[in-house]
């Protein structure tokens, strides 16, 4: 995961001609575009990394952990030598054993190549390709169970079209080596494109791989902070048919930007892509962590996102058939899950449960809607018959039900609701001071100034607060604003996510009134009220 800059336009665009037929793979191969198994049925990856080069130690239980969490793949860090010590081949056999054994789908990726060009200490494609031939006994006859990632991010910022040969040469190489998996690549400026490389030279790279099974792999992060950026690039590759997934990504914030990870998994659900998140544990970063500590009990807010949440993996992930996921044949619903019940309710969450559905081959797992009139929308999801919402708006009233799936996608009926009405938040340490800058006809510009009357740092923050006037927020610096009717939430921007004890932020925006201009006379942070000034 890196840095910089901003996607290329339409200069670095996936020409638009179908890829040639080519011959398929014994196990997972591509075909029309679409990664699929042995037997043609999609495989769409919904899963994340584990550092088993750095950890090999947690490697057996974070894949059974990683499994239960309702995953069906998982990108294994490994290394060739170069930076670090080689995993040996006895070493990579036993990973692939403890895949197939937890019933997941592998990812074998070369972590030496990150950054090459740019970090002095990163080895070449050829170097890993080389490390993958002397592996060729232990994966041959694993096409339906892996993946080889010839190299991690394998070219940073520095003359990144110097990515397209090398990777050209590689693929050629494990070919003539007599290698029939599927292959992934990922794309240069440290695995982000965002100078548009491999999205231009795309076509030619597939081209170069005379069976046709390979996959492009973007790595999705600070740079990808727009839905249009997101959206922009994930369709240039689906409607030229060349096969793409999010092989990394993260969510939270950093001193680069606010990845979207919300749009992220929605295009990966609505396009039917793969998405592997960045990382299970171990990462020296936890922001980054799912998990802290490899303890599946200990989900940090990320993980929280990754697995249970909207287009999250316990909502979206099938088990490869080749384990028996997605029985061929099975058509019928499970039963609709016990009437919910409500508990631990607080100003923002609501912890819900409810009596387990069955089903002839068994329950994958539930997805919670909230429901408004006849609208439903997901709001989180549980592999088990227990889930805690959270979001939500203090001294508010909501109503949820559930739905139970199987592993072959066939979803039953609603169950019944239960209505839950949030709590008082409490008071927050914050004050708000709200000007109107200057006015015109239909028009104005306003300012907010949230300062931190605490003792403790403020990281992250939503403000709250309602127009009376029917008052229209249509552009906005410093943070970004969502408005329903005349309620306006303000989620910051990365440069004012953090507010210091005593200190303070602005937040400026135009917006649209008619003949009156009142303001705003409450306001709420994190769903606590804050004082005005």
């Amino acid at each position: 995961m890196v840095l910089v800059g901003a996607l290329c336009p339409a200069a670095a665009q996936a020409q638009d001609a179908a890829p040639s037929p080519r011959a398929l793979a014994t196990g997972l191969h591509i075909s029309d575009g679409r990664l699929v198994e042995g037997n043609g049925n999609d495989f769409v990856m919904r899963g994340v990394n584990h550092a088993h080069t750095w950890y090999p130690g947690r490697t057996q239980q974070s894949l059974a952990d990683i499994k239960a969490m309702g995953a069906n793949t998982v990108r294994v860090v490994l290394a060739d030598g170069h930076r670090w010590s080689a995993d040996s081949a006895a070493d990579v056999a036993n990973v692939v054993a403890q895949c197939k054994a937890n019933r997941l789908i592998c990812v074998l990726e070369v972590h030496d190549t990150t950054g090459y060009g740019e970090d002095t200490a990163a080895g070449t494609l050829d170097q890993a390709a080389d490390y993958w031939i002397g592996l060729k006994d232990v994966l041959a006859g694993q096409e339906n169970y892996i993946v080889v990632n010839i190299g991690n991010e394998p070219w940073g910022n520095t003359s990144p079209e110097g990515w397209t040969d090398p990777t050209i040469a590689a693929i050629k190489k494990l070919r003539n080596a007599g290698f029939q998996h599927t292959i992934m690549v990922d794309a240069p400026n440290w695995g982000q494109d965002w100078q548009g490389v491999m999205r231009a030279s795309a076509r030619s790279v597939y081209a170069a791989d005379p069976t046709g099974n390979l996959i492009f792999s973007i790595h999705m992060y600070s740079v990808y902070d727009t839905a249009a950026e997101i959206t922009d690039y994930l369709n240039a590759f689906v409607d030229a048919k060349l096969p793409i997934l999010i092989g990394e990504f993260g969510g939270p914030a950093d001193q680069w930007g606010d990845p979207d990870e919300d749009t992220m998994m929605a295009a990966a659900q609505q396009l039917e892509l793969g998405y592997l998140a960045w990382s299970w544990s171990g990462n020296t970063d936890p922001v980054l962590d799912l998990t802290l500590n490899f303890d599946p009990a200990q989900l940090s807010s990320w993980g929280q996102r990754i697995f249970n949440g909207v287009n999250g993996i316990a909502q979206t992930a099938k088990e490869a058939t080749v384990y028996g996921g997605g029985t061929p044949g099975d058509t019928q619903a499970p039963t609709a899950p016990g009437t919910p019940t409500a508990s631990t309710v607080t100003a923002t969450s609501a912890a819900l449960a409810w009596t387990a559905a069955t089903d002839n081959v068994g329950v994958s797992g539930y997805d919670v809607v909230r429901i408004s009139g006849t609208t439903e929308t997901a709001v989180g999801a549980s592999t088990t018959n227990t889930a805690t919402v959270t979001g939500l708006t203090a001294n508010t009233a909501y109503t949820f039900a559930v739905y139970a799936r199987d592993a072959a996608g066939n979803r039953s009926a609603r169950s019944a609701t239960v209505d839950v009405t949030t709590g008082s938040a409490p008071p927050v340490a914050c004050s708000v001071g709200y000007r109107v800058v200057g006015e015109w006809q239909g028009g104005f510009q306003g300012e907010i100034a949230l300062r931190n009357t605490g003792t403790s740092v403020i990281s992250g923050w939503k403000l709250g607060f309602a127009f009376t006037d029917g008052q229209t927020v249509t552009n906005m610096w410093g943070g970004t604003a969502t408005q329903t009717g005349g309620t306006v939430s303000v989620a910051p921007a990365s440069y004012t996510s953090t507010i210091p004890a005593g200190g303070s932020v602005t937040v400026g925006f135009i917006g649209s009134k008619g003949a009156t201009n009142t303001a705003p006379t409450a306001f709420t942070l994190n769903g606590g009220a804050c004082a005005t000034t």
